[in-house]
């Protein structure tokens, strides 16, 4: 094919180009506008995104020691924060590792729940989406404000065990000392161990009045 072939070709391939579609062809591309700039019937009927109004944030697989005080002072460079909760349980005071947040603002809510959603945090990835509004349990802030005050179980062991016990008290815990220590002589002969077991001693009134019991 020579110089002349080749431009030819060229100026063919620029003709169909150029040249207005066939009937027929085309149908599949509508315009987004008309000529008036107006917008189209299908454009006016799609529906718009409902606006954000929600504020309160879960946040779940929060890691061991990123409690309240370390959650409000991450969050904070987001936005203000009016309320936050981590869920607790209610005997050992430990995490549930999962809470909610609630912002002053819906914007700054709807910012951390897309950039917060799946960050690595302490080895744990977080999972952060929005609560909408009617989802929200209404007891969910309650005593919020107070925060969590834990427990002290040892001292309310210590409380049951130091008070005056009564006759009765003291009749049953004697006779369970003698029961488990019958059991433990039983294991001691079985196993062949010669060995004499010390005489118990158990009281039986609150006026320190004791009684002795025998081996036999």
């Amino acid at each position: 094919m020579g110089m002349r072939d080749k431009k030819r070709n060229q100026k063919r391939v620029l003709a169909r180009r150029t040249a207005a579609p066939r009937s027929g062809e085309g149908k599949d591309f509508l315009p987004l506008e008309d000529g008036s700039g107006k917008r189209t019937r299908k454009q006016l009927q799609q529906p718009e995104e409902p606006e954000n109004i929600a504020t309160v944030v879960y946040i779940g697989h929060i890691p061991h020691g990123f409690y309240e005080d370390e959650m409000k002072g991450f969050f904070k460079q987001f936005g203000d924060i009016k309320r936050l909760r981590i869920a607790r349980n209610r005997k050992t005071g430990k995490s549930k590792h999962y809470g909610f947040i609630e912002f002053e603002s819906p914007v700054v809510a709807k910012i951390v729940a897309d950039e917060m959603n799946n960050y690595l945090l302490f080895e744990h990835t977080l999972r952060v989406s929005l609560v909408p509004p009617e989802k929200v349990h209404p007891k969910l802030w309650k005593g919020v404000r107070r925060g969590f005050i834990p427990i002290d179980w040892v001292a309310i062991e210590r409380k049951m065990h130091n008070k005056d016990k009564s006759v009765e008290e003291h009749k049953k815990m004697v006779e369970g000392i003698v029961k488990r220590d019958e059991k433990r002589r039983k294991r001691i002969q079985a196993a062949g161990i010669d060995y004499e077991c010390p005489a118990l001693i158990g009281v039986i009134q609150p006026s320190a009045k004791k009684i002795k019991f025998d081996e036999n």
